[in-house]
C-alpha cells in the first residue's frame, strides 16, 4: 500500500525533514518517501558519530594522555561508521532515493580526558544508533517496504548490537581496574591500552 501523499509517519528518526524528491530521478522501486528521508537522515547521523570517534581518537594521541592502541581503536571504528553512512549512501541511490548533504558540526568531546569517559559516550552512542535502526525497520515494515527492513537489520543493525557488546565490556574490564569517570587518569588506562584484546587492531 502508498504512502499516503503528505502524510508522515511519527518517528524518532533523525529524518531530514528537507528532503523532497529529485525531479527527473530515476523510478523507484517501491521505495516510501518516509524510509527515504529516514535513510537520508541516518546518513548524516553516522557521518557525525564518524566524525566524533575521530575527535575521540585525537584525544588519545595528545603527549599528555599518549595510549595509542586506545586511538587505534577510535581510529578503526571512525572507519566503521564512515563505512555505515557509506552502505546507506550506495542503498539509497540504488533503490532511486538521493543524499542531501549537510555540514557536520565540530563535535563537542573537550570534555573527555579518559578511556571511561570515552567508553561511556561510545557505548550511549551505539545504543542510539542501535534504537535507530530498530525503528527505520520498524518504519519500512509499516510503509510495506519489507526489503528495507531486512536490509537494516542484517547489514547494520546486528553488528550494532555485537559493538554495543563489546563497548560493554571494555567498560566492565575498566572499572575493574580501578578507571573513573571523573576526569583522573589511572595506571588502569594504561593496562587496559597494553593488554585489551578489544583493542588489537588488523595490521
Amino acid at each position: 500500500m502508498a504512502e499516503p501523499k503528505g502524510k508522515r509517519q511519527k518517528t524518532c528518526l533523525p529524518t531530514c525533514t528537507f528532503h523532497r524528491p529529485l525531479s527527473g530521478a530515476q523510478v523507484k522501486q517501491n521505495y516510501p518517501l518516509g524510509v527515504e528521508e529516514a535513510v537520508c537522515g541516518l546518513i548524516t547521523f553516522f557521518y557525525e558519530v564518524s566524525y566524533r570517534f575521530q575527535a575521540l581518537a585525537e584525544i588519545f594521541e595528545q603527549d599528555d594522555v599518549a595510549l595509542p592502541r586506545v586511538a587505534g581503536y577510535f581510529h578503526k571504528i571512525t572507519q566503521e561508521e564512515e563505512k555505515n553512512a557509506q552502505t546507506l549512501l550506495d542503498y539509497q541511490t540504488e533503490r532511486g532515493g538521493h543524499y542531501c548533504p549537510r555540514d557536520i558540526q565540530k563535535p563537542r568531546s573537550e570534555s573527555v580526558r579518559n578511556i571511561r569517559q570515552a567508553l561511556e559516550l561510545t557505548f550511549r552512542q551505539w545504543k542510539t544508533a542501535a534504537s535507530f535502526l530498530e525503528e527505520l525497520c520498524a518504519l519500512s515494515k509499516t510503509l510495506a517496504d519489507p526489503h528495507t527492513a531486512s536490509f537494516i537489520r542484517k547489514r547494520l543493525l546486528v553488528p550494532k548490537i555485537e559493538q554495543i557488546k563489546v563497548a560493554g565490556d571494555l567498560i566492565t574490564n575498566a572499572n575493574r581496574l580501578g578507571c573513573t569517570d571523573d576526569g583522573r587518569v589511572s595506571f588502569g588506562e594504561y593496562l587496559i591500552d597494553r593488554l585489551q584484546e578489544e583493542l588489537k587492531t588488523p595490521a
